[in-house]
């Protein structure tokens, strides 16, 4: 078969092969309640957003919350809109911009270095278990990765050698489009990570003559056409916006401990290794191979490559470090290692499948283990609902690699990899779904249900020396903070109305209220029992427990 049959039979496979993408990766998005703490806070904002009718100055439980900026709050508000207030409405743009990546690193990859490379790559970052589980929690990591990896690739694509001054042009205006977006979704690291990648190509290569087709002017302009509308609202709204956001959220963030989250220099590098599994083998075979130089000005291999190192490097010497900080790197290590998967012999293959079967195998005997975890907050009862999740991702894992090394072994390299991407797809899927498990104690959902009939809007709900930010998504209402501040801090500095700063005034405000509820831990509960404080047991669970006033 050849020519446009051909080209209709490999197209309608590709749509098939998209279409079953598609159904793994989008269905399970409302299995799972929501965690604390990113979930809730990060589906509550657009909530506020949707319920005030205000989308320039985001809000958290009422308070003014400068962090990050508006795209994906704006995003996840539409859905809202659209389709209701639900788990899977408030995942759905990590979920989507997650998809949309794994298509646009195969389509990149492939124009770069043929279609090999291309469906490898969209392989391994669909099934790499880092992107996977960010891809379907609602943070904003997902979000910003798709904007940054999709300008990196923009760039690389008009920067090429065969392209024409039309289509580098095109590439460059759709680059800086996405650096704009990126900003929008989490702020300067949109312009500093690339900006720095960028030179170090330079240094590296000795290459001045890119900055000549960067099409700085109107590539300025584009960008600021994206960011500045928000930017300069926001800031006319809130004139404390500028000063929070550039300096207390971006060079403090990164320089000092002041978030409370520091971790050692090498914290990313057991995150990487296991991010990109089960790709290990392939990823460090890459590394080897990736530097190499092409016949051609333009080296796309070592700018994704610099790309990679800037963007672990970065987050490496930051003050401030989780786990989710280095997605935006994966979709350039996934089209290397396509690119280098595709010159590999089918048969070369299997040894990189060969490891995840003894291991999946082990990591089912292993996974019952997790059945004797418990504490008083996340009883061992849950760890055991947890227990035949974990058995299920093992099997699922050695399964796709017995499968893949027996396809490799028969010189079948695409079916090969495509078995291993649907072992570490389903892996990490369920893993992510079977900790639902914990949800008793990590989601407000259970307890909000309970209380829901007397929390009504008119009702004044305080929240005493806590905040739990599933909670009021779950309501659909805020509550009044009674001696928290944590990240409020500098909303609470601007309105000190919309919180009470000391328990004496709760107390105060409780015994005047012809009707009350009150959300606080244990400890606090006990405490308020104590001093005689009148309230009745409403509701409660390990972490919280929720009374009214009697």
């Amino acid at each position: 078969m050849s020519g446009r049959p051909a080209a209709r039979e490999r197209g309608a496979w590709s749509l098939l092969a998209i279409l079953l993408f598609a159904l793994l990766w989008f269905g399970p998005l409302d299995y799972r309640k929501l965690i604390k703490t990113d979930e809730g806070r990060y589906a509550e904002i657009p909530r506020e957003m949707v319920a005030s009718g205000d989308w320039t100055t985001p809000r958290l439980n009422g308070i003014k919350y400068f962090e990050k900026p508006a795209l994906q709050y704006w995003a996840t508000a539409t859905a809202f809109t659209l389709f209701g207030e639900h788990d899977w409405t408030a995942r759905l743009w990590s979920a989507l911009t997650g998809f949309l990546g794994v298509l646009f690193t195969g389509y990149a990859a492939a124009r770069l270095w043929g279609p090999a490379a291309g469906f490898n790559a969209a392989c391994v970052l669909g099934g790499s278990l880092l992107y996977v589980l960010i891809g379907h929690l609602n943070t904003l990591d997902m979000g910003v990765s798709f904007f940054l990896a999709g300008a990196v690739f923009a760039f690389v694509l008009a920067q090429r050698d065969e392209a024409a001054p039309r289509e580098t042009r095109r590439w460059m205006w759709a680059a800086w489009a996405l650096l704009g977006l990126a900003v929008l979704s989490k702020g300067l690291i949109g312009l500093v990570l690339p900006g720095a990648t960028l030179v170090a190509y330079t240094l590296w290569q000795r290459d001045f003559a890119l900055w000549k087709k960067l099409h700085l002017r109107s590539g300025i302009a584009i960008f600021l056409a994206v960011t500045a509308p928000w930017f300069v609202a926001v800031s006319l709204a809130n004139p404390e916006f500028a000063h929070f956001f550039f300096i207390h959220e971006h060079f403090e963030r990164f320089l000092t401990k002041t978030h409370r989250r520091y971790q050692p220099m090498w914290y990313f590098i057991p995150i990487l290794l296991a991010g990109v599994l089960p790709w290990l083998v392939s990823f460090l075979a890459t590394l080897r191979a990736a530097p190499a130089m092409d016949a051609m000005r333009f080296q796309p291999r070592r700018f994704l490559l610099l790309w990679v190192v800037v963007v672990f490097g970065f987050f490496s010497a930051s003050g401030s470090k989780l786990a989710s900080y280095i997605l935006p790197l994966f979709p350039a290590v996934a089209a290397l290692v396509g690119w280098h998967l595709a010159r590999m012999p089918a048969a070369a293959l299997r040894w990189h499948a060969l490891p995840w079967i003894p291991l999946g195998i082990v990591g089912m005997f292993l996974a019952p283990r997790a059945g004797g975890f418990g504490s008083a907050e996340v009883p061992a009862a849950l760890y055991a609902d947890y227990v035949p999740w974990l058995v299920a991702a093992c099997g699922s894992l050695a399964a796709a690699a017995a499968a893949a090394f027996v396809l490799a072994w028969r010189g079948r390299a695409r079916a090969a990899v495509a078995s291993l991407a649907v072992g570490g797809l389903l892996f990490a899927q369920l893993v992510l779904n079977g900790h639902d498990s914990l949800a008793p104690a990590n989601s407000a959902y259970a307890i909000a249900r309970r209380v829901e009939a007397a929390a009504a809007a008119a009702v004044p709900f305080f929240s005493v020396n806590t905040y739990d930010q599933t909670l009021p998504f779950y309501l659909g209402r805020t509550l009044t903070l009674v001696s928290y501040k944590d990240e409020f801090e500098f909303g609470i500095a601007q309105e000190p109305d919309k919180s009470i700063p000391d328990l004496a005034g709760f107390e105060q405000a409780w015994r005047t209220a012809p009707q009350a509820l009150a959300l606080m831990a244990p400890d606090t509960y006990r405490q308020f029992q104590a001093q005689g404080l009148p309230m009745r047991l409403l509701a409660e669970d390990t972490r919280r427990i929720i009374v009214s006033k009697p």
